[in-house]
């Protein structure tokens, strides 16, 4: 029974509660309902209608306009409580080749006009007093990025003129060299190849001799060089092998005379902390025949095999820079199955003592220099075809000087020197076969050429140098070399002047240009045996001091067109370069250069 009463309380209970919310419910809808309705009246009150509506004016709203929130909000933070979970990342590396290659860096000029336009091909015709015809060319094409190759010509002649000479003194030179460069990602590669032909004549007769018309006639004074060479050279980016150049030159002569080097230099390259050491090698192989001596007709033979090794350990500090380095040369005199083993040093340094205002420098260096043929005939093209060819033991050349800016355009440059050097060459006359009758059997027989004699020599030397920026259109400098020079058997430095000098100046500006250039030698000696007397009764002859002075200028009429002018030994002097071998007078050329892309 209490059981019973006890579920009636319970039910009656729960029902009053169901009432309860029943009211509660209905009051809730019939607010709502009331709301609605309100709303409802107050539109069908607005005597506006939707789609008449006509803005009279702008809405402009004002910041007092803005709805304000006066209570921030306030925000549970449901995830305070959360654990952090734990990540675990792999990467998962797979390698690249990567194709990039920056481009080197290119110093841009500043230009204050309108910029020059720059053609990659010229051609330069001109002709000149005594017959003198020049022209010279440079012709490429190629993708800039991948390859190039191109042909460079040169020629030059004269039919001569000098007064009073007995034999022709015509000349030509004429150049043709070809290339090929081809540029990779990480190296680039070019070969060569070319050539040279060059006439000369021994017409330096000595003025103190009387030769006869039958003697003239019988002469056939030309001389020609013919050179061939062909060669190439590699470097690469990122390598201790930085590259190599070879080249092998063949070198004859109208006298049947052969000569043929070889020459391969590669070069490495290793970084040692932040300071760098390289070393180049060299392969140096010459051999060459000469048909006859001077004296007799025997054949001069000549080969040597020269293996080299420069290292070089190179300091660069903010004030000092100092190259520690040496070389070293292995030699085979291949004709005469000798060896040799020679060391020199080669170490430089340079301290700024006052920023760029005064630098110190000072190095003691040495080399072994090959002689050819070559060289000596490019030096002295009257040489015979007789020579001995020797090495130049180079044993050491000792400096100190100074170098800097005494303002901000006057640089100079001042050292002196001592230098000791075993079999240095000299050019020196060959003694004549004729008295003026004999006719002679080569050319050069005449008193007319000249051979080499070697000899240890020390040589004290004084260098200096100024140059002057005074302003973009014109620059100026001049430089001055003495040498005192002490043998051991021979009695003079023969053919070699004591001092010389050059001054130039240059001006350019839009249109205009010109230069000129002072060249000063001071007086040689030479060494004349006469016909028919003994070696020891030779005489020494002076060949006077000359000042030569030369000319150019031009007007550039557009950037393809210049039109321009020389003047060679303007000063007019009939001097000497080598005795009894007076050069051309006044000598004027005039002609123009076009430019042009292909």
């Amino acid at each position: 029974m209490n059981a019973s009463l006890q579920l009636s309380n319970f039910k009656l209970s729960n029902s009053k509660k169901i009432k309860t919310m029943h009211k509660l419910l209905i009051t809730s809808f019939l607010i709502l309902v009331t709301s609605v309705s309100f709303s409802q009246i107050t539109k069908k009150k607005d005597t506006l209608k939707t789609e008449e509506i006509t803005v009279e004016k702008p809405y402009a709203p004002t910041i007092s306009d803005a709805f304000k929130v006066h209570s921030n909000p306030s925000i549970e933070n449901e995830t305070k409580n959360l654990a952090k979970e734990k990540v675990n990342y792999s990467i998962f590396s797979v390698p690249v080749a990567s194709t990039f290659a920056p481009s080197k860096g290119k110093a841009k000029s500043i230009s204050r006009g309108p910029k020059e336009r720059l053609y990659e091909n010229y051609i330069s015709a001109g002709y000149g007093n005594f017959n003198t015809p020049f022209i010279e060319a440079f012709l490429h094409s190629g993708d800039k990025k991948n390859n190039d190759f191109g042909v460079f010509l040169n020629h030059l002649s004269s039919e001569g003129g000098i007064q009073d000479l007995l034999l022709d003194d015509n000349f030509s030179d004429s150049k043709i060299d070809l290339y090929y460069k081809q540029f990779d990602r990480d190296y680039n590669w070019q070969i060569n190849v070319g050539g040279q032909h060059k006439l000369q004549n021994y017409y330096g007769l000595p003025s103190d001799v009387t030769f006869n018309d039958a003697f003239i006639g019988a002469m056939d004074e030309k001389q020609i060089y013919n050179t061939v060479y062909g060669g190439g050279k590699i470097s690469f980016e990122d390598s201790f092998f930085k590259g190599a150049t070879a080249e092998i030159v063949n070198f004859s002569d109208d006298y049947n005379t052969n000569e043929i080097r070889l020459q391969i230099k590669p070069k490495l390259e290793f970084p040692i902390s932040s300071e760098k050491i390289n070393g180049e090698f060299l392969i140096d192989l010459i051999s060459g025949r000469f048909k006859q001596t001077y004296t007799e007709g025997t054949d001069i033979n000549y080969s040597f095999l020269n293996l080299g090794f420069n290292p070089n350990f190179k300091i660069i500090r903010e004030n000092l820079t100092i190259n520690l380095g040496a070389k070293l040369f292995y030699v085979n005199d291949l004709e005469h199955k000798n060896t040799y083993y020679y060391a020199y040093p080669n170490v430089t340094a340079s301290v700024k003592l006052i920023d760029d205002v005064l630098i110190l420098v000072a190095g003691v260096t040495g080399d072994l220099e090959q002689n050819s043929y070559k060289d000596l005939a490019s030096e002295n093209p009257f040489v015979s075809p007789t020579l001995n060819i020797l090495q130049t033991d180079k044993q050491y050349s000792a400096y100190v000087g100074t170098k800097g800016k005494l303002a901000s355009n006057i640089g100079y440059h001042f050292n002196v020197s001592h230098t000791s050097e075993k079999n240095k060459p000299f050019f020196i006359q060959n003694q004549t076969k004729t008295n003026g009758t004999i006719i002679v059997d080569k050319a050069y027989e005449a008193g007319n050429s000249f051979g080499v004699v070697y000899d240890n020599v020390k040589t004290l030397g004084f260098f200096g140098e100024i140059t002057i920026d005074a302003s973009k259109e014109f620059n100026f400098s001049g430089s001055v070399n003495y040498s005192h020079h002490t043998l051991e058997t021979q009695l003079e430095a023969w053919n070699t002047p004591t001092m010389t000098a050059t001054i130039s100046a240059d001006y350019q500006n839009k249109n205009w240009f010109a230069g000129a250039k002072i060249f000063y030698n001071s007086e040689t000696e030479d060494y004349v045996i006469p016909y028919s007397y003994p070696e020891t009764n030779g005489v020494i002859v002076t060949n006077e001091s000359y000042l030569d002075l030369n000319l150019n200028g031009g007007y550039v009429f557009s950037d393809r067109l210049t039109v321009f002018a020389k003047i060679n030994n303007a000063l007019g002097e009939k001097y000497h370069r080598f005795l009894n071998y007076q050069v051309q007078t006044l000598q004027i050329l005039a002609g123009i250069t076009y430019k042009f892309d292909l």
